[in-house]
């Protein structure tokens, strides 16, 4: 008979299921609630993206701890240590997006029904 699966591994395997939920949703969503699910998620006072930082920021201070002892290589600690660091410089970079998020998400019905103008995503130099 095989033993269940810790609290915490099960809680890791639904909260991955719960994400690709979340995608699957946010694929399909309207854009006003779209936008309204993307400035929950970078909100930079515990978003979904900060919320994560901080679990490879905690799993690298493990794997720290544990890279001293021997049992693990000190090769996954790094790699733990620079994807926080990746991750917190993504979500420093996402600061500055979050204000218009809000401001979007804020504005009256009326005003979110209007056709905004098209921005263009690539600027091309003549030479």
């Amino acid at each position: 008979m095989s033993h269940p699966a810790p609290y915490p591994v099960r809680l890791a395997d639904e909260i991955a299921r719960q994400l690709g939920l979340l995608t699957d949703h946010l694929a399909q969503l309207p854009p006003h609630e779209a936008v309204q699910v993307i400035a929950h998620v970078l909100d930079p006072d515990g978003g979904l993206l900060d919320r994560v930082t901080g679990l490879m920021s905690v799993s690298s201070t493990f794997a720290k701890t544990q890279a001293e002892r021997g049992v693990l290589p000190a090769e996954v600690w790094l790699a733990l240590g620079r994807a926080t660091n990746e991750l917190d410089a993504i979500g420093g970079d996402l600061d500055e997006h979050c204000e218009p998020l809000h401001h979007i998400n804020n504005r009256p019905a009326a005003q979110t029904t209007k056709q905004p103008s098209p921005a263009p995503l690539v600027i091309r130099r003549h030479r």
